[in-house]
């Protein structure tokens, strides 16, 4: 006879072991799904919403960027080794993950932190001494802008340069995509992209339009000091009006099977051809 007795991890596994039986004889479901939390609403006051250690750091050492509020769990303020929150020159408060879950919905990957910040976007006549720029025609998938910013600061790129409609707005989402990019390059809106290509034009810039089937190679089509790499949307490209107001157009050469690449890769390459070129110049 045995006077074994049942330990809590016999206990446990017991019980886990009833509840699977109890579901699969038709009883109440073992485990219930944790139902996700949609986002709450957007900041208010033209605010934006940035989120995640990455991004929140870069804002933080950003002192272009004015921060006004900031939600921090203990652990993630440990992470961000911010040992003092009151001495933030702005309003923080201590919560919960599932505080920052209410207003960015339970899918986001806040890690602990939120802020709410004004955003960065500028005017084209604040483009400044910039030799190499990033021009989006309509361009909305956040996730691909956000990669597309990433290697923009990576090749040195002055500015990248949107639409005001039809373009993702600053957001965690397209913070989080950049990795801290966001922090580090001009961001441009302008209303009217034909007239934005005309005064890159009479800024100098050689204005070179990304076609799969330009009859022109990327690497043949640069000339002079200044350098526009504009991109259009995947499946519809550049519009007929910015395909008709850039300098030339001009194709990345692929030999293979497939003639098309994601738009944030194309947007890697070409940044890198450009900066190879400006470098020789």
């Amino acid at each position: 006879m045995s006077d074994k007795t049942n330990t809590p991890k016999d206990t446990h596994y017991a019980k886990l072991r009833r509840a699977y039986r109890d579901e699969k004889s038709g009883g109440a479901p073992a485990f219930r799904a944790r139902q996700p939390v949609p986002p709450g609403e957007n900041a208010a006051d033209g605010l934006v919403r940035l989120y995640g250690l990455h991004t929140v750091r870069a804002a933080l050492d950003n002192p272009r960027r004015k921060i006004r509020k900031m939600l921090v769990t203990r652990n993630a303020a440990e992470r961000l080794e911010i040992a003092d929150l009151a001495a933030l020159p702005f309003k923080t408060e201590l919560v919960e993950p599932r505080d920052i879950d209410k207003i960015t919905g339970s899918d986001a990957v806040h890690q602990g932190v939120l802020i709410e910040a004004e955003p960065l976007a500028k005017r084209l006549d604040a483009l400044g001494d910039a030799k190499l720029v990033l021009v989006l025609d309509q361009i909305t998938d956040p996730h691909n802008v956000g990669a597309i910013l990433r290697s923009a600061v990576a090749f040195g790129a002055g500015a990248l340069i949107t639409t005001a409609r039809h373009s993702p707005q600053e957001s965690g989402v397209l913070a989080k995509s950049a990795s801290g990019a966001l922090e580090h390059i001009d961001q441009i809106e302008v209303k009217n992209l034909a007239d934005a290509l005309g005064q890159l034009h009479e800024a100098g810039f050689r204005t070179i339009g990304l076609d799969s089937d330009a009859p022109a190679e990327l690497e043949k089509s640069f000339a002079g000091e200044k350098i526009a790499l504009v991109l259009g949307a995947e499946g519809k490209g550049l519009r007929q009006k910015t395909r008709e107001t850039v300098t030339t157009l001009a194709r990345l050469d692929m030999p293979g099977a497939i003639h098309s690449l994601n738009v944030s890769n194309a947007a890697a390459i070409s940044l890198y051809v450009a900066r190879a070129f400006l470098k020789r110049g």
